[in-house]
């Protein structure tokens, strides 16, 4: 008896990315869960954790903007022990270095300044990702440039992504010119997303719709330096 001929299935790039965006939300579902539980036990969190890492980036792990384009050969990141800062020099490609612990909800506090490059440039570009799902497809980008802080991304709603940018909402620029320092703060607490930029509140998402991911900064062709990374996870 001759064995029967099952269909062949083609693993698209597509196909994969929405099971990897399905794992996401499940893997989600079940953290969120496991945090409720423990924090009604605690009844408290702990205080805030200095995530800088260590010369070797332990802890912290490099993933592609897109998955399609990999991580580039060139390491662009390094940690100067003396200053306590993180350093990205922005030549290694466009990535993401996430803080390898998944987070429900939290407050992210960290300080960054851009290296200048002269008078006429104006178009650095970085940023601060909360929630970003595993392999980046689902994101939300604390945006870090001359034109501002303001959340934008991917978004996951109705079982589909969704891109989406709050720079039009965004009630202020409160971003310093390049060489100063900057401090942002990013809450994340249910479906809410909260930016802060120097002290004051710009920005707002209510629907987040991935409610456990991981913390993450963005490489993006221009030196930034970040200092005082700060988390403190809520109950």
């Amino acid at each position: 008896m001759l064995a029967p001929k099952w269909p062949r299935v083609v693993y698209t790039e597509s196909v994969m990315t929405r099971w990897r965006i399905y794992f996401a939300m499940a893997s989600a579902l079940t953290g969120v869960a496991a945090m409720l539980a423990t924090g009604a036990a605690s009844g408290q969190s702990a205080g805030p954790v200095d995530l800088l890492p260590d010369e070797g980036l332990h802890g912290w792990t490099r993933i592609p903007f897109s998955a399609l384009d990999g991580v580039k050969p060139k390491l662009q990141w390094r940690v100067d022990p003396v200053q306590h800062t993180l350093i990205c020099a922005g030549d290694g490609g466009h990535e993401w270095l996430r803080y390898d612990k998944e987070l429900a909800d939290f407050v992210f506090a960290v300080d960054w300044r851009f290296t200048p490059r002269g008078e006429e440039e104006k178009r650095y570009n970085s940023g601060v990702g909360a929630r970003l799902s595993q392999f980046g497809e689902i994101y939300y980008q604390a945006q870090t440039s001359l034109g501002g802080g303001y959340l934008f991304g991917n978004n996951f709603v109705d079982g589909a992504l969704q891109r989406f940018s709050l720079m039009k909402e965004m009630k202020e620029n409160r971003v310093k010119p390049p060489g100063e320092w900057n401090h942002y703060e990013l809450r994340a607490q249910g479906s809410h997303l909260t930016l802060a930029v120097n002290g004051a509140v710009v920005n707002e998402l209510p629907n987040c719709g991935l409610l456990r991911g991981y913390i993450a900064l963005e490489a993006e062709g221009y030196e930034i330096t970040f200092r005082n990374l700060k988390l403190q996870v809520l109950p």
